[in-house]
């Protein structure tokens, strides 16, 4: 009897020490410069604050930067099969697009590129977030238009919760001019908390447990 005891309490404990030592779920970002933190000091982009908030609300789950200044959604393409073997994030958010606009790059390679990333991280069991991007309107009426459309389309086409506009509440403000940097296309440090904001608003009901509805 003492031994089939020990032998129980053993088990328990083994499992238990198991679930202490598992690691918080990971949130995987794949982005461009603004998820890289360019012009910025370290710990101040909306990634880092990311972390933050889910310490402060006490949300266990892990951030994973993969971002990098300039990469285009071709690019994310090529690095989310490795990065989704490498850290199994449970959540992904997928901020790109801006740079296949800068460069005019055909639309409908961008759109192919962004439900090819979406499928890949759901098959792998992931949610997904996709973060919509909007272009000044000098790029050409129709070609913003079709640009912010194409975020939304993706996301109905894949059945994963958006983000409008990235950046909402920065771009679109009276002194717009003062929240970015000298290069008029970075947001400063102050326009961060904003941004995480409106990723915020996608991300939390699937950390919750919540399917966020597109």
């Amino acid at each position: 009897m003492l031994a089939g005891i020990g032998s129980w309490l053993g088990a328990f404990q083994a499992g238990a020490a198991e679930a202490v030592a598992a690691p918080a779920p990971a949130i995987l970002i794949l982005g461009d410069s603004l998820s890289a933190e360019y012009g910025l000091k370290r710990g101040s982009g909306w990634v880092a604050l990311l972390t933050q908030r889910l310490q402060r609300e006490r949300i266990a789950a892990r951030v994973v930067n993969a971002s990098i200044s300039g990469e285009t959604t071709s690019g994310g393409r090529t690095r989310l099969p490795a990065l989704l073997k490498q850290h199994r994030p449970r959540f992904v958010v997928i901020e790109l697009g801006a740079n296949d606009a800068l460069r005019g790059l055909p639309l409908r390679s961008s759109r192919e590129n962004l439900s090819t990333m979406v499928a890949a991280a759901q098959a792998q069991g992931a949610q997904v977030v996709l973060v919509g991007m909007q272009m000044p309107p000098n790029y050409g009426k129709r070609y913003s238009e079709d640009f912010a459309r194409l975020f939304q389309d993706v996301a109905k086409a894949q059945k994963c919760a958006w983000v409008p506009f990235f950046l909402k509440g920065v771009a679109d403000r009276p002194d717009a001019r003062d929240w970015f940097q000298h290069d008029g296309i970075h947001p400063l440090e102050k326009a961060h908390p904003i941004m995480l904001d409106n990723v915020w608003g996608a991300l939390k009901p699937l950390l919750l447990g919540r399917q966020s509805r597109t």
